[in-house]
């Protein structure tokens, strides 16, 4: 049933149709036989009796054997024609043998098959079905009489292949297979032994669920013989995988390649590689994890799995499958089974209640088409996704052949069946009876159909359960039945003859679940695997009946999130899980399934830490003579690649005696291990050829011993030049640099070493590859290969030692070493803590058990533990860190620094401490130590209403517990009635208010400010002309305020002219009642009401005077001519910004000057000042900004007369220059210089450039530039030590005028560098000094 498994419904019609002619005319055959047969043996049985003479008896014994022999041929014969034993399936009468012929031949397979009906036959090369219609050219194939031959035609190489046969019918499928060998006339494989080697090896892989995942090898076959090709085979847990629409597979001829297409769970396994040649086998295989796809609903279950189905019938089919690993945030409640009919699209579900077992008969399929299935698992949450549909299957009995028995004789037809037997239930749940029984055998040829009954437990009462329509197979599923009560059945069959008696009725069924849960399994045990995987084994259920497999889960240790780490179950009880995260704590735990469920979790397991597990070291390698005597000599070795994650404890040597090219047994040299990587071999015989190997040993063992030495000879050696060095190993690989190290070598020859040649060349170049890494001879014992390495390559290298004599032989070679840095690679971090420490801070992310830290200076062992102290400790990320601290830094402390971590794969780093590197560190330490508390603005005083008094400034960084101390004159001032504070920690103002200025303030006010061990002080000097000057605008102010309290003018008095020429004097008063009284006068004399009209005559000095119980005020103005004696107002531009002003005849001190900006009072500030300079009036505007545009007034009073003075300002700007200069420019000597200036200003600005407050002008050397109104350039070629200075960019409009200034500073470079060094030793003398 294989091929009908796979093929579509319209494929089984077309084959039953085909062989509707040969059915028909084999049946009349059989009839016209069976006569034949019954004449014969009638005739044969007829009694003759007749007198007898003794040879007459003889004779007829003789023909009573022969009548006995033909009545057993005719018994066997009549047993072959019965039509219940009729059919029966195919079966090879020859089989097709393999064959070897040669390239170009034809060659033809043969083979004989019987069965009936009549089989068809297919042939498949490599498991790939042949075409024969779609090859003519290269494939014939022919059937006749039951004799059937596929022909090869024009062989070559690749039809060199494993060749079926199979043979199909209706009871089953059998086949055969054959191996064609094509064998090239011009090469030959005799004699030939292929190695195969497997390189790019895939690793453990992970995918999700609906995505594409490749994995793949290179493979090498060695040698190459052109046309041949091995055979390449993948396989998931030991089964062979087939090309399919979800796996396709590759071979290119050195790469094989498996692809994986829409993953799922069912791909989840051990993945295998297998080569096959004429010389053997290779293998690789690798876990490939599939995790589940992202659930449309949060909590509902993941997908089922592995959807399978079983015991096809007519109507009938049982589906089963595999609980998924992750049931969500609830218990799976049940599944839906969903149906497809291959070519259509439509799905049906099969249940309306979910079912709790993973497997389920569907029924009501029509017989003759294919089917698909697919199932979905329900929770609380919500349906999950479907599973992978299953293949294909086709709902048809092989046993009932109905169609077949309609063409055999009338006679037959018309039988009432018998009754069918073996009734037995084979499936029992409390959702579903599932009956299956054998067909009767007195049933004719028409074919039966059956009707089931069922019986309660302690009833008589027999109850037809398909009372609509009979079912054609012999099995039947029961639905519906009442849990817990008990039933028999029996089961009846029909034909158009009638139905037939009832059979045996089965034993009673309770109904319930047969099938129970498993029970847990037992305890887990955990152990270390790598870096990223663990081992687990575990205790198999003990109570388990059709166990399908387990499950392991994984919770990180302080946590409650348990992850799957397997998706499909596995048979086992031992797994390695993998992806886990390095270093982190594990408890793992496994439970069981069958069909029934899921049971109970296992026990938890200990915790465990992911990391590499500990194994025995890999050989040594590189066993060398260093030293010869007469009767002893020394050996070196290297240290094995990997120490399997501890430290080699020591090494074990063995030799053995070469005689004439005959090696003697081993025998161990050393009892006690050594733990140094050469050994003084004593006590042999001079003269005498030895070989020795080494092996390693750490706590999991004692490796495997290395390649044995070349054979050595125990002769002094007379040589006068060093030997060779010995312990080359290296440290701190990187990308490009890598760091050397070696022991000097045993043998020094006729003189001391007296320095060292190392030599690398790239691992894949020959001996001419060898380049020198430096030329002076090097007499340290490490090296850092810094600017040679490339990035990816691999390298070697060898060192040669010198000594007066001469330079020695190379030392063994060291590598070969990638040039790579390593994922993760920390390097030494200097700190400087708050304390002002100052430490050296190496992370490692991959300490295995055992692992150290160890700190070296210039790559040897720190001694001296009073400059140092290491503290060791395990950081937030999970990283451990080591932390050397300087105890007392100073030059004593210079050099390179290293870290190397034992027990892993060279983990290391360094860092070199300069001398400019220390002063810098020095420097951050002591501003750690004394932090200074940072000032965003500089102190300043501002004069507020009342004359009050504010001095404030701004701190930018500090914490909340900061505390300011207010000082004045070195005595403290604290709040009271002449002082308010204030300290805002949102914005970080410090203020400071006095109610005015008494002659005892002048002095220095100073702000002491401290935070933690953070200080800050910043002071503001208030004396001289600018303490006076600041108490006059105080009282001023003051003065002001007092008369705002009672009646006050708010325009003092002045005058218009009227449209009718009239003088119209005015003033503007505020702050008045009722009761406040007005009075004018004229010269000194009241001015009466009805003396309202002013003409030329009365010119003279106007007062008016405001009364009432809260005070009084005056304003005059002087009706003269010389109340118009101001000019109007001019603005003149100056190096800091503007200057309004105006120039009146004569000032008296009576006279009032007020400036209004937008009629609003001018505050007076250090950026805007007014006063008076002899007749001149001013206003002084330090960097005007856009806030300064707009109408300005001057409003002059002298008490009588009085006159205002407007000017506009808007749209006008003062020339600047607002950027693109820098401070300072250094500058080589012979090196060009240009330079650009931002200019601003309306009008545009004059531009000119000075040096030394000399203007220059454009020249050869010298060129100046002014383009679009904005930008000045100057450019100086060939700058000489005579172009230093101090340069300025000039810029002037009518508004003001403004200097960009800037120093160069020309150097030569050899000056500059002994400068610089010198300054820095007299700096660092000076500092010792101190």
């Amino acid at each position: 049933m294989a091929a009908f498994s796979c093929s579509s419904h319209e494929a089984v019609r077309g084959l039953m149709e085909a062989q509707h002619e040969e059915v028909r005319e084999e049946g009349v055959n059989y009839v016209a036989m069976r006569n034949l047969f019954i004449r014969e043996a009638r005739e044969a049985m007829e009694v003759k009796v007749e007198k007898k003479t003794r040879k007459r008896h003889v004779i007829e014994s003789v023909e009573r054997m022969a009548l006995g022999r033909t009545l057993d041929e005719w018994t066997e014969f009549r047993k072959k024609m019965n039509p219940d034993c009729l059919t029966h399936r195919p079966e090879f009468v020859v089989k097709p043998r393999g064959q070897t012929v040669w390239e170009g031949k034809n060659v033809t397979l043969h083979c004989t098959v019987a069965g009936w009906p009549k089989p068809r036959i297919a042939w498949y090369k490599n498991n790939l079905l042949i075409d024969a219609k779609a090859h003519s050219e290269k494939y014939t194939v022919e059937s006749n009489y039951n004799m059937h031959s596929l022909e090869i035609k024009n062989c070559d190489f690749f039809d060199t292949a494993q060749y079926h046969a199979s043979v199909l019918n209706v009871k089953g499928e059998v086949s055969c297979a054959a191996t064609v060998v094509v064998k090239s006339k011009s090469l030959s494989y005799h004699g030939v032994t292929f190695e195969t080697t497997i390189l790019d090896k895939f690793e453990v892989a992970f995918g999700n669920e609906g995505e594409t995942l490749s994995v793949g090898c290179t493979v090498i076959i060695y040698p190459t013989i052109k046309q041949y090709q091995p055979e390449v085979v993948w396989y998931r847990d030991s089964v062979a995988l087939k090309p399919s629409k979800w796996v396709h597979t590759h071979w290119s001829g050195d790469r094989a390649t498996l692809t994986l297409v829409h993953l799922n769970k069912e791909d989840e396994g051990m993945y295998t590689l297998r080569v096959n040649t004429k010389s053997g086998f290779d293998t690789y295989s690798a876990y490939v994890f599939v995790r589940d796809a992202e659930v449309e609903m949060e909590g509902v279950p993941v997908a089922p799995l592995d959807v399978h189905c079983h015991d096809a019938n007519k109507d009938y089919v049982v589906v089963t499958w595999k609980q998924p690993a992750v049931e969500g945030s609830s218990s799976i409640l049940g599944y839906y089974i969903d149906r497809c009919e291959v070519g259509t699209h439509h799905w049906a579900q099969c249940n309306d209640s979910p079912v709790k077992y993973a497997r389920f008969p569907v029924t009501g399929l029509v017989e003759g088409r294919s089917y698909v299935f697919r199932v979905r698992a329900l929770n609380r949450a919500g349906v999950s996704r479907p599973s992978r549909v299953s293949e294909p299957i086709v709902a048809m009995d092989p046993s009932d052949r109905a169609r077949l028995r309609d063409l055999l004789l009338a006679s037959t037809v018309g039988v009432i069946p018998g009754e069918p037997s073996d009734v037995v239930v084979t499936e029992a749940t409390k959702s579903y009876v599932v009956l299956g029984w054998k067909p009767p055998i007195q049933r004719g040829h028409e074919g039966v159909m059956y009707y089931i009954e069922k019986c309660i437990e302690g009833t008589d009462q027999w109850q037809r359960v398909n009372t609509g329509m009979p079912v054609k197979s012999p099995r039947y599923a029961l639905f519906d039945l009442a849990e817990g009560k008990a039933y028999s059945f029996r089961v009846r069959c029909c034909n158009s003859a009638g139905v037939g008696e009832p059979s045996a009725p089965t034993e009673d069924i309770t109904v319930g679940d047969k099938l129970e849960l498993p029970s847990a399994p037992g305890s887990v045990v955990v152990t270390r695997n790598t870096d990223t995987s663990v081992v687990i084994f575990w205790e198999a259920s003990k109570e388990v009946k059709h166990l399908v497999g387990y499950y392991i889960e994984c919770c990180v240790v302080g946590t409650d999130v348990w992850e799957p780490c397997n998706n499909k179950p596995v048979k086992k009880t031992r797994f390695v899980c993998h992806g886990l995260s390095t270093g982190v704590n594990y408890i793992f735990r496994v439970k069981a399934i069958n069909a029934a469920g899921y049971s109970q979790s296992s026990p938890e397991s200990e915790a465990v830490v992911v990391k590499h597990a500990v194994a025995v070291p890999d050989n040594v390698t590189g066993v060398t003579l260093l030293e010869a005597a007469k009767d002893y000599m020394m050996l070196g070795w290297k240290e094995p690649a990997h120490n399997g994650g501890a430290d080699v404890r020591g090494y074990f040597l063995d030799y053995r005696t070469v005689k004439g090219g005959v090696v003697g047994k081993w025998h161990e040299m050393n009892l006690q291990a050594v733990t140094s990587t050469s050994y003084k071999a004593e006590n042999l015989k001079e003269n005498v050829f030895y070989q020795f190997q080494v092996r390693a040993m750490n706590m999991a063992g004692v490796s495997k011993p290395s390649s044995p030495s070349v054979a050595l000879e125990c002769k002094e050696w007379t040589i006068t030049v060093p030997g060779p060095p010995t312990g080359l190993h290296v440290l701190e690989v990187r990308d490009t640099s890598a760091v050397v190290l070696w022991e000097p070598p045993v043998f020094d020859g006729r003189s001391p070493v007296n320095g060292y040649y190392l030599d690398l060349k790239e691992a894949s170049a020959g001996d001419e590859g060898w380049k020198a890494v430096h030329e002076k001879v090097n007499k340290l014992k490490y090296m850092k290969v810094r600017p040679r390495l490339k990035a990816g390559a691999s390298y070697v290298f060898r060192l040669r030692a010198q000594n007066l004599a001469g330079v020695g032989k190379p030392s063994a070679v060291l590598g070969p070493i990638l040039a790579q840095t390593r994922p993760g690679t920390h390097e030494i971090v200097v700190d400087v803590d708050d304390d002002g420490v100052i430490s050296m801070i190496f992370e490692c992310s991959e300490m295995a058990e055992g692992s150290e830290f160890i700190w070296s200076k210039n790559y040897q062992a720190i001694t001296d533990t009073s400059r140092l102290t290491i503290v060791n400790e395990r950081g937030n990320s999970g990283n451990f860190t080591s932390v050397a601290i300087f105890n007392d830094p100073s030059l004593e402390d210079l050099g390179t620094f290293s870290c190397v971590v034992t027990n892993t794969d060279g983990i290391s780093s360094s860092y070199t401490l300069t001398e400019e590197g220390l002063k810098r560190l020095l420097d951050i330490s002591h501003d750690h130590k004394f932090p200074v508390i940072p000032f965003k603005t500089d102190m300043a005083i501002d004069l507020l209403e009342k004359g009050c008094v504010r001095i404030w400034t701004q701190v930018e960084k500090f914490t909340s517990a900061c505390q300011v101390e207010y000082v004045f004159n070195d005595a403290i001032i604290t709040q009271g009635k002449k002082y308010t504070m204030n300290f805002d920690k949102s914005t970080g103002i410090i203020e400071m208010f006095m109610d005015s200025l008494e002659v005892t303030d002048e002095g220095t006010f100073t702000f002491n400010l401290v935070d933690g061990k953070a200080k800050g002080t910043i002071s503001l000097v208030l004396i001289g002309e600018e303490f006076r000057e600041l108490q006059k605008k105080s009282e001023f102010e003051r003065a002001e305020w007092v008369r705002k309290q009672g009646p006050h003018f708010v325009e003092y008095l002045d005058f218009a002219v009227t449209p009718e020429c009239d003088v119209l004097l005015k003033c503007k008063i505020g702050n008045v009642k009722p009761e406040t009284e007005i009075f004018w006068y004229k010269d000194g004399n009241e001015i009466a009401e009805e003396d309202e009209e002013i003409s030329k005559k009365d010119a003279g000095i106007y007062e008016v005077e405001l009364r009432d119980e809260r005070g009084k005020d005056k304003s005059m103005f002087n009706l003269t001519d010389a109340a118009n004696s101001s000019t109007e107002i001019k603005v003149l531009s100056t190096e800091h910004g503007i200057v309004l002003h105006s120039f009146v005849t004569y000032y008296t001190e009576e006279q009032r000057v007020g400036w209004l900006h937008k009629d609003a009072k001018i505050a007076t500030s250090e950026r805007v000042k007014a006063g008076v300079t002899g007749e001149q009036l001013w206003l002084k505007i330090n960097e005007p900004t856009e806030k300064d545009k707009g109408k300005y007034t001057m409003d002059i009073f002298d008490g009588k007369d009085g006159v205002k003075r407007v000017f506009d300002l808007s749209g006008k700007d003062r020339a600047r220059v607002i950027g693109g200069l820098p401070d300072v420019v250094a500058i080589q000597e012979g090196k060009s210089l240009n330079l650009t200036g931002n200019v601003w200003g309306d009008p545009v600005p004059e531009v000119s450039w000075v040096k030394n407050e000399r203007e220059l002008l454009p020249d050869d050397h010298y060129s100046l530039k002014f383009e679009h109104g904005k930008f000045a350039s100057i450019t100086i070629a060939a700058v000489t030590t005579a172009d230093s200075g101090k340069y300025a960019l000039l810029v002037k409009n009518k508004y003001g005028t403004e200097a960009g200034e800037f120093t160069v500073s020309v150097y030569i470079p050899e000056d500059e560098e002994t400068r610089s060094v010198c300054q820095s030793l007299r700096g660092h003398k000076r500092g010792e000094v101190k």
